[in-house]
């Protein structure tokens, strides 16, 4: 998978998280995902369409969305919610702005979208159909877990 697909998603997750609830983040080792179980308790999962195909999640432990919504809003949040699924869907469609934008200065016309949220730790996270590879890119912030997956189809990712 070529590095330059990828960075966009780390670049705007951790650019976001960041500047609107100030929260730092450390990447940690990144893996091939070898099924699809759901790596977080909240994700925000991301359609690519476009010069490339595929799919991207955003997930969170519920201790990293609780904080980093609380960063945000400037209140304590205790449990994941209606504003917390809100918060998670504008975090996502942020981070798909972004990379829609940084993927184009490459010379690929994309569109990255936010398709739905996936609640609990019993759902799955369904790539693009094939034989997919998802990289999974987890992060230790100051709130807790993030990872991000990003899927694209074989003909696109090289």
């Amino acid at each position: 998978m070529d590095a330059a697909l990828v960075n966009p998603f780390i670049e705007g997750t951790l650019h976001i998280l960041d500047t609107t609830a100030f929260v730092k983040v450390k990447p940690e080792p990144f893996f091939l995902k070898k099924d699809r179980k759901h790596l977080g308790d909240i994700s925000g999962f991301l359609e690519i369409s476009g010069d490339l195909s595929g799919t991207a999640a955003i997930s969170f432990s519920e201790k990293s969305i609780l904080g980093i919504v609380s960063a945000m809003f400037g209140e304590d949040m205790t449990e994941i919610n209606e504003e917390i699924h809100d918060a998670v869907g504008e975090i996502s469609n942020m981070v798909a702005g972004h990379v829609t934008t940084k993927v184009a200065e490459l010379g690929k016309k994309i569109k990255v979208k936010f398709r739905e949220l996936k609640i609990g730790r019993d759902e799955s996270i369904d790539h693009i159909k094939g034989p997919p590879h998802v990289l999974a890119i987890p992060f230790r912030t100051t709130k807790g877990k993030v990872v991000i997956e990003i899927c694209y189809g074989d003909e696109s990712a090289s």
